[in-house]
């Protein structure tokens, strides 16, 4: 693995992790152009480390969020914060069952599928056009809108849909305000991502190569530095109401990833 193509995957990851243009469709499309770099192997543990990454910068900025939560919930009754934690869990639901259940049919997707990335880059598109024209509200996360937000993110397994866009959008789509909905998007996705972390590490299936040492650390030191100011600056943008300035985008790449994969 060549430390720099480590570095542009850890740059792209942190980036996409928290902006609505989604990482995984963003990473299909570089492994596509970069001949996919990386040996199939070293993929799992430099994913696994990427995502890390990402999960770590998430805990850094909403720590005090997350300290919080962790008094309420081991305060052993029942508190804003245990109600809020239970609003993760619902919101995880959906996302374990299709992980679950359809794990083999999702890898099949990630091949560098441009065509599929593309589409689901278009209806990204979409849903972020369509969040900054809703109207504004001050309301909270209901039980239900969580159910409906875990839905989404199941949805946003993907290549192409943005989790953090299809979450934000569906909460401000329910009229949820808008920092709350970010705030919501970025803590229920931690419990995940850690899980899935845990699952790959102790599935036996990472060869690590000692030679790759420098690259790996590489690519997490930037995913880690790039997903910390992506992530407070979604939580900016999605208060200014700026997303469709990112539906833009994912249409434009979108189109430009139909067009490649069906004329190159």
């Amino acid at each position: 693995m060549e430390t720099i193509d480590a570095i542009i995957l850890g740059i792209i990851q942190g980036l996409t992790e928290f902006l609505p243009v989604s990482s995984s469709g963003h990473i299909e499309l570089t492994k596509a152009i970069l001949g996919d770099g990386l040996m199939a192997e070293q993929s799992l543990l430099f994913t696994i480390v990427l995502h890390f990454a990402t999960a770590l910068s998430t805990v850094v900025v909403f720590y005090k969020d997350i300290i919080d939560l962790f008094k309420g919930l081991f305060a052993f009754k029942k508190n804003e914060q245990s109600l809020y934690v239970l609003k993760i869990v619902v919101s995880m639901i959906p996302a374990v069952i299709v992980g679950l259940l359809f794990e083999e049919q999702l890898s099949a997707l990630f091949t560098s599928n441009v065509l599929l990335v593309g589409l689901m880059l278009v209806i990204t598109a979409i849903l972020l056009i369509l969040t900054d024209r809703a109207a504004k509200s001050d309301r909270s996360i209901s039980i239900k809108s969580s159910g409906i937000i875990g839905i989404a993110q199941a949805i946003a397994m993907l290549p192409g849909i943005s989790r953090s866009g299809a979450t934000i959008a569906t909460a401000v789509l329910l009229k949820t305000d808008r920092t709350k909905a970010a705030r919501f998007s970025f803590l229920m996705v931690i419990p995940l991502i850690f899980g899935k972390i845990a699952k790959d590490a102790l599935s036996g299936d990472i060869v690590f190569n000692p030679a790759d040492t420098t690259a790996v650390m590489a690519g997490f030191i930037a995913a880690f530095i790039f997903g910390l100011i992506a992530c407070k600056w979604m939580i900016s943008l999605v208060r200014k109401s700026k997303l469709h300035y990112f539906g833009y985008y994912c249409a434009a790449i979108g189109i430009l990833s139909i067009a490649y994969s069906l004329f190159a």
